[in-house]
């Protein structure tokens, strides 16, 4: 419903200032003919009132959908003219502290129903957490990773594969769920299995993490993607190199890595904050 509000209050302001810049009442015919100039215009104006990078993208998204409406209406054909949008800032990844990583994997076995469907989800979140890996790659693993040796073959983004160290007590984790596991584990069966035998959904994963940090008391940050995020700060604040660290994680760019070394240096500053005398 606010989308909807935030859409059509776009759309009343987009209108109000044509109708400045040309002098009259704008039509329809009008907005199939926004010109690039009277767009930036547009955007510079509500830059001016002190939009964000991200909401002057979220201004031109919802432009961009309107004038698409406007022209699906009249019975033709978009003609948006070719504008980049503001470059947003990247966030900051949340990590969680490793107890609480250890502790959220524990609890959310804790939950479950039936000893097999325990181990699985506590497996699944010891090798997020463990290996980095995101959720998607994990409901991505096939039975050919058994039997387990000390590193496993994932798949990423863009189908690019890459090799990552399995620590004994993940290894040890999914060897207990593929003891206890009802159903044949075999060739490119998925791995990690649903309550009925299909593939595991990452939405079921994301509702027990969420279901654990509410009896946990932890953040709405902590989710099964801000596993991966603790993996990469706990290994750069022990000395890991940047390099390796993007191999481990799969990142086709270094700078998409370099984001955790902010996460460290904000990681010392709470340190310093909360224990030194002088803080």
């Amino acid at each position: 419903m606010h989308t909807v509000r935030a859409y059509v209050a776009c759309a009343h302001r987009l209108i109000d200032f044509l109708g400045d810049h040309h002098g009259r009442e704008i039509d329809a015919a009008d907005l199939l003919r926004v010109p690039l100039a009277e767009l930036r215009a547009y955007l510079a104006a509500r830059r001016g009132d002190g939009l964000s990078n991200s909401s002057a993208a979220r201004e031109l998204s919802a432009v961009r959908g309107f004038l698409g409406f406007a022209a699906s209406e009249a019975g033709a054909q978009p003609n948006f003219p070719r504008i980049r949008g503001p470059k947003r800032a990247r966030g900051v990844p949340r990590p969680i502290a490793p107890e609480d990583a250890i502790g959220l994997a524990a609890d959310v076995a804790n939950a479950a129903e039936r000893p097999w469907i325990a181990a699985r989800d506590e497996a699944v979140l010891l090798l997020l957490y463990g290996a980095g890996l995101r959720v998607g790659e994990a409901m991505g693993l096939t039975a050919r990773q058994l039997p387990l040796s000390d590193r496993m073959s994932v798949t990423g983004k863009r189908d690019k594969a890459r090799v990552v160290p399995l620590l004994a007590p993940v290894k040890a984790a999914i060897e207990r769920y593929v003891a206890l596991c009802p159903y044949p584990l075999a060739g490119d069966a998925p791995l990690f299995r649903g309550a009925k035998g299909g593939p595991l959904s990452a939405d079921v994963v994301r509702r027990a993490v969420r279901g654990a940090r509410g009896r946990l008391g932890l953040s709405e940050r902590t989710t099964p993607h801000a596993l991966r995020h603790s993996f990469a700060t706990h290994l750069l604040g022990r000395g890991a190199d940047l390099r390796a660290l993007q191999e481990l994680l799969g990142h086709a760019s270094l700078s998409s890595t370099q984001i955790y070394t902010q996460v460290d240096a904000a990681h010392l500053m709470d340190v310093y904050r909360n224990a030194h005398p002088r803080a």
